[in-house]
């Protein structure tokens, strides 16, 4: 049996996620989420804002999160033209 796999229409890129955690961390943790982008928020917050390349390394990521000790406020995943 001969099977060939697709990406779905519109599945052609690496999916772009902000994940919005409680605590403010700085810039000393860029390396432990590496590929994202730090930003912290003025209301407490920091953001990561990044690429996974599936499913699988986004539970990777969100482990990560739940290691730190942190509350996870929001997972969104960006849609083109969104920053």
């Amino acid at each position: 049996m001969n099977e060939e796999h697709t990406m779905p229409v519109g599945h052609d890129q690496l999916d772009r996620y902000e994940i919005r955690l409680l605590g403010q961390l700085d810039d000393c943790w860029s390396d432990w989420f590496a590929g994202f982008t730090l930003t912290t928020e003025s209301d407490g917050t920091t953001t990561l804002t990044g690429s996974v390349l599936d499913q699988a390394a986004l539970h990777g990521l969100l482990r990560r999160v739940s290691n730190l000790g942190v509350t996870l406020v929001s997972v969104n995943v960006l849609r083109s033209g969104q920053s």
